[in-house]
């Protein structure tokens, strides 16, 4: 089941869709549930309303599996570089500024978007839903990626269950790295993080270069995170059509207790 509502963000004076999925036993069972928040939730849960026609699948996959959790996806802001902006905790830095050609000065509100998230949205979710307030997970696609690696170190006893899939970290490479090094990580349970051989198409070296960055952030955690699963996913590239074949995996993996 699909419940989909506006929750206004005070910090960016304006209101945000986010979609809620429920088991199919919410009504007639009086459980309560562990809760995943994900983000680009258009992109989570049906082909219908994703930006480019593909989604996650999640509900088809949920509904199927019979996995009982609840799924909170937050919409992208589509204006401009709103989702740069959201996802990115520091302004592109050096690593991007390669990348890209040139110097953006985008991002820099990680930190309102996150605490919007656990200031605003999760009290909601709370009072609303019958969940287990503190079995609160969180995964992310891309710069979606980058925020919940962020989310891992802010707020570790909060959300102490991560998944990044394809991670950007390229926006915030350097100061993505220092915080890890200099964050206690104990708190987190399970971390997945994976990465495709073909995440900018036939470019090898590209590849490779990208690839050496997501293994840059893995090889900090390692040493701090005692249950850490990363997957190097053959001939992935970075799009929805790739990224829901690997739902099964991370899912099974962040849920395996239930």
């Amino acid at each position: 089941m699909l419940e989909k509502f506006l929750v206004h963000m005070s910090a960016f004076q304006q209101d945000r869709m986010v979609r809620v999925y429920l088991p199919e036993n919410y009504e007639t069972e009086n459980k309560y549930y562990p809760v995943l928040y994900m983000h680009d939730g258009q992109n989570v849960f049906q082909d219908e309303e994703a930006t480019q026609g593909v989604s996650l699948g999640m509900k088809d996959y949920l509904d199927a599996s019979g996995l009982q959790i609840i799924v909170v996806g937050i919409d992208l802001n589509t204006e401009g570089k709103g989702r740069i902006n959201e996802s990115c905790p520091w302004v592109n830095g050096e690593t991007s500024r390669k990348i890209l050609g040139y110097a953006d000065s985008s991002g820099g509100r990680g930190d309102d978007y996150l605490d919007f998230i656990v200031k605003e949205l999760k009290p909601l979710i709370d009072r609303k839903y019958r969940t287990l307030a503190d079995h609160t997970s969180m995964a992310g696609i891309s710069l979606g990626a980058l925020i919940s690696t962020y989310a891992a170190c802010k707020y570790p006893n909060i959300f102490k269950r991560i998944s990044t899939i394809s991670p950007g970290f390229y926006r915030n490479q350097e100061e993505i790295e220092n915080l890890l090094r200099e964050s206690d990580l104990s708190a987190i349970e399970k971390f997945y993080m994976d990465f495709g051989t073909k995440e900018v198409g036939e470019d090898e070296e590209m590849n490779q270069f990208f690839l050496d960055l997501t293994h840059r952030v893995y090889e900090i955690l390692k040493d701090k995170v005692e249950n850490l699963n990363f997957q190097l996913i053959e001939e992935a590239h970075h799009s929805y059509s790739f990224f829901r074949k690997r739902v099964p995996d991370f899912l099974s993996f962040l849920f395996s207790d239930l």
